[in-house]
């Protein structure tokens, strides 16, 4: 089977090629142009935001045998070989499988002979943080004072965990998430490609579920396609992802404003039953009184109804949001969900537990 995933499929190729990260890209493409190229980078950000992208771009810019504008021509032999993996002078390593001092002193013997294929030795040392201290101590000679034909690029999703001798030997760059618009184009691109039939407020949910992530983006979109068969409709998307109907969330909300407390433990014990990813619901739940609040205080709508006073659906959501993360990594199901409706809906201050109880039972 020769099947590729569409986040390896449709990894950027060159610097053209990069949605968004353009204060990465630019001081890159100067640095090239100027032949100014510094000896350590540091590439900084969340996942699938493409650091190890930009790394590999790097790595064919600095060994392409035409390189035009600060572009790898992605046709000579060293980018077709690097695009492959196969190129000798570009390692990949990782730091979560690799990270004692003994592999760190191996790579220090190593970086002294010159390239074999090319110009300069590429060393991309993915997930560096996971580095122990004494790996890390054993790097900063080398990181200081490396052969004229290396360049190390240093990935990391955890910045804060890495050394300050070893953060002041690098050029520093922080890959931003992707914006939801940048995500949804993107996808449209690779909708399109693969001939998949799609409505913009599929991608878009898409988009927002993918937190900033081009990665994630596209493993979901590959998950719709499968089963959807290329058709990507808001039903489809909703399945795939395990969200719940608009509807029910409305229904929520008001059994909050009402003060439902039967309704409300009701809908969440529907939603545990119909098989939905609870922490899913939450966030479509938080997402929306997110929305509602940003309307309520910008009066965007004059003419509508004002369901809840700023004051309350600012506590309504910071409950929830906490309940709702306590549910991600809870091994009790709905319990920090359920608590959380009881707490807004059956409980006022001052209440008394027999109160409480007749609330519940009632």
């Amino acid at each position: 089977m020769n099947y590729q995933t569409l986040y390896r499929r449709f990894r950027p190729q060159n610097f053209a090629d990069f949605v968004g990260q353009e204060h990465v890209v630019k001081t890159l493409q100067n640095a090239l142009a100027s032949q100014k190229v510094a000896h350590a980078y540091l590439f900084n950000g969340p996942r699938g935001t493409g650091k190890t992208s930009t790394a590999k771009i790097l790595a064919k810019a600095l060994n392409c045998l035409d390189l035009t504008e600060s572009e790898p021509c992605d046709a000579c032999s060293a980018c077709v070989r690097i695009n492959e993996g196969i190129f000798m002078d570009v390692l990949e390593i990782d730091a979560a499988s690799n990270r004692g001092v003994d592999e760190i002193r191996d790579l220090r013997e190593k970086v002294k002979f010159a390239p074999v294929e090319g110009h300069y030795k590429i060393y991309i040392i993915d997930e560096v943080h996971m580095l122990t201290t004494e790996a890390f101590n054993a790097l900063l000679k080398t990181l200081e004072e490396p052969p004229r034909f290396v360049v190390f690029v240093l990935a990391t999703t955890e910045v804060h965990k890495i050394p300050a001798t070893i953060l002041s030997r690098c050029q520093r760059f922080d890959f931003k998430r992707f914006t939801k618009t940048e995500i949804v184009g993107r996808l449209q691109q690779i909708a399109i490609t693969e001939k998949a039939e799609y409505t913009p407020e599929a991608l878009e949910i898409i988009a927002e579920y993918a937190e900033g992530g081009m990665r994630d983006a596209l493993g979901l979109l590959e998950q719709v396609i499968a089963h959807s068969q290329g058709e990507l409709s808001l039903a489809n998307v909703r399945t795939v992802l395990g969200l719940v109907a608009t509807e029910e969330i409305v229904r929520l909300v008001q059994a909050i404003k009402n003060r439902e407390v039967k309704e409300a433990l009701a809908i969440i014990e529907s939603v545990l039953i119909s098989g939905k990813d609870l922490y899913q619901f939450g966030r479509g739940l938080i997402s929306y009184l997110r929305e509602l609040l940003l309307e309520t205080v910008t009066r965007k709508n004059q003419e509508s109804e004002i369901i809840f006073e700023p004051g309350r659906l600012v506590e309504i959501i910071e409950v929830l949001a906490k309940a709702n993360l306590e549910t991600k990594k809870s091994m009790q199901g709905a319990l920090p969900l359920e608590l959380a409706l009881i707490k807004l809906t059956a409980m006022e201050r001052g209440d008394e537990a027999a109160d409480l109880k007749s609330r519940i039972v009632k």
